[in-house]
C-alpha cells in the first residue's frame, strides 16, 4: 500500500517529507500542548491558534479525550446562547518519575503531568558506583511510587551536572561528582524495563526548560538563559522557545569560560574559571578566607549558614555575597554579549538574599554590557517555587508525554 506523503515544516528545521500518520502525530502535540498552556480552551479557538480545520481538531481532541489526557467541561456564560465545551488537562491519571543527582544530595519526585510534585525524597550522593548508585535510585522512585498508590510511570526523567549526552543518555563528563560515560538511559532500561521513556539531561539546562514550561513570570520567555547557581555555574540557553544543545552537548558551560588567566584552581582543573569566583563553593571558600584573616578563627560553614548570617546582617557575610553579586555581574555583561537573551534566570540558594546581590549584579552589568542590551534586559530570579533541577527532571518526562512523535523521512 503506498502512503500519502506530505510537505511539514518544523519551526526552523528543514523541510521534510513525512507520511500522513506523522502529519497526524505532529497535530496532536500542538493541540495537546496549547490545552496545557492555554487552558480552559475550546475547540473552535484551537482551531483558530493553530490554523488546523476543525474536522482534524475534533478527531485529535475525541482521540485525546478516549486516552484520558485531557477532559471537557460546559463553560457556563449567560450572554451567550449556546454553552460551549471547554478541554482541561486531566490530572491523576499520567505521573513520571524525576532524579536530581547533585554532588552532595539526590532528590526524587514523582510529578504528574502539570508539573505538580505528588511526593518528594532525597538521599546522600554516592558517586563511587554509579551504575549501583542508579540502580539504587530506581528503587527510591519506585518506592515513592509504591507510597503514593501510584501502579506505573510514563516516564522518567533524570537530571544530572556536566556535560550530557541527551539524545544517548550518557553523562559525559560531570566533574564535581566524578562521573565519565556513564550510560544512565541504558541503567535505567535494564533496571526498568517496563518503562519506555526515559531522559537524561544537564540539571541547568533541564532548569532552563521547566522554567520555559511552567515559569511564572509576566515577560516573554522565548528567548533567556536560566542561570544555576550552586556548587558549580551551569546554564541552559533558550533561542524561540527551544533549548540548546549544541554539537557536542555542552552549550551554555559559562562556567567554565575564563574570568582571570592565571586565576583561582577550577574543579575542571583550568585557572581562572568564571565557576571559581561565583559558585557556592567559590562563595564559601572566600568567607571562611575573611574570616580567618579578620579574626583568625577556624570556621565550617556551608552556602545557607553565609545566607542566613547576611539575613541577620553579619558584616562579613554581606560582603562576601556582594563580592559574589559582583563575579556574577561580569560572568552575566559576558553571557549578555553572546546571547543577547530577552532575560537573565537564576536559580540556587543565593536567590534567597537577591536584595543583597541584584545590585552588584546590576551594576557591573550596566557598566560591561553594551549600552542598549543593559537597558532592556531582565536579571530575575527564577519563578519556580520547587528546585528547578528536580522539577526539570520531571518536566523532561512530562515533554516526552506532550511531544510524542518522530519524524521520519
Amino acid at each position: 500500500m503506498v502512503q500519502r506523503r506530505t510537505k511539514l515544516n518544523l519551526g526552523n528545521s528543514n523541510i521534510i517529507s513525512v507520511n500522513s500518520k506523522v502529519v497526524r502525530s505532529v497535530n496532536r502535540a500542538m493541540i495537546l500542548n496549547l490545552i496545557r498552556e492555554r487552558q480552559p480552551i475550546s475547540r473552535i479557538k484551537i482551531s483558530r491558534i493553530s490554523g488546523l480545520n476543525k474536522s482534524t481538531v475534533s478527531s485529535i481532541v475525541s482521540d485525546l479525550l478516549n486516552e484520558e489526557l485531557i477532559y471537557e467541561k460546559m463553560k457556563e456564560d449567560q450572554n451567550i446562547g449556546r454553552n460551549p465545551l471547554d478541554l482541561y488537562l486531566r490530572l491523576g491519571k499520567y505521573f513520571v518519575g524525576a532524579v536530581n543527582i547533585d554532588s552532595a544530595t539526590t532528590r526524587f519526585a514523582i510529578a504528574d503531568i502539570d508539573g505538580s510534585l505528588i511526593s518528594k525524597s532525597s538521599v546522600p550522593t554516592e558517586s563511587s558506583n554509579p551504575e549501583g548508585f542508579v540502580e539504587f535510585c530506581m528503587d527510591n522512585l519506585l518506592g515513592l511510587c509504591e507510597k503514593s498508590s501510584i501502579k506505573n510511570l510514563e516516564a522518567i526523567g533524570v537530571s544530572i551536572t556536566g556535560i550530557v549526552d541527551s539524545k544517548n543518555h550518557i553523562v559525559s563528563f560531570a566533574p564535581n561528582i566524578g562521573w565519565e560515560n556513564v550510560n544512565i538511559g541504558a541503567i535505567i532500561r535494564k533496571k526498568c524495563p517496563e518503562i519506555s521513556n526515559v531522559s537524561v539531561g544537564n540539571d541547568a539546562k533541564s532548569s532552563a526548560l521547566a522554567e520555559l514550561w511552567f515559569g511564572k513570570h509576566d515577560l516573554n520567555l522565548s528567548n533567556f538563559v536560566f542561570l544555576s547557581i550552586g556548587p558549580g555555574i551551569g546554564s541552559g540557553i533558550v533561542v524561540e522557545n527551544r533549548l540548546l544543545e549544541g554539537e557536542y552537548n555542552a552549550s551554555g558551560e559559562f562556567g567554565h569560560t575564563t574570568l582571570f588567566e592565571e586565576g583561582n584552581k577550577c574543579v575542571c582543573g583550568n585557572l581562572g574559571c568564571w565557576e571559581a569566583y561565583a559558585s557556592e563553593r567559590a562563595t564559601v571558600a572566600r568567607y571562611i578566607s575573611k574570616v580567618n584573616n579578620n579574626s583568625g578563627k577556624s570556621v565550617d560553614v556551608i552556602m545557607q549558614d553565609i545566607i542566613e548570617l547576611a539575613l541577620n546582617k553579619d558584616k562579613v557575610a554581606l560582603e562576601t555575597l556582594q563580592e559574589t553579586g559582583r563575579y556574577l555581574g561580569i560572568g552575566i555583561s559576558n553571557i549578555i554579549k553572546s546571547i543577547d537573551p530577552h532575560a537573565i534566570i537564576m536559580g540556587g540558594k543565593i536567590i534567597q538574599v537577591w536584595d543583597v546581590i541584584y545590585p552588584e549584579i546590576i551594576e557591573i552589568v550596566q557598566k560591561r554590557a553594551f549600552s542598549g542590551n543593559a537597558k532592556n534586559i531582565n536579571i530575575l530570579p527564577t519563578s519556580l517555587k520547587v528546585r528547578p533541577r528536580l522539577l526539570g527532571a520531571a518536566t523532561m518526562a512530562i515533554k516526552t508525554i506532550f511531544d510524542d512523535y518522530k519524524i521520519t523521512a
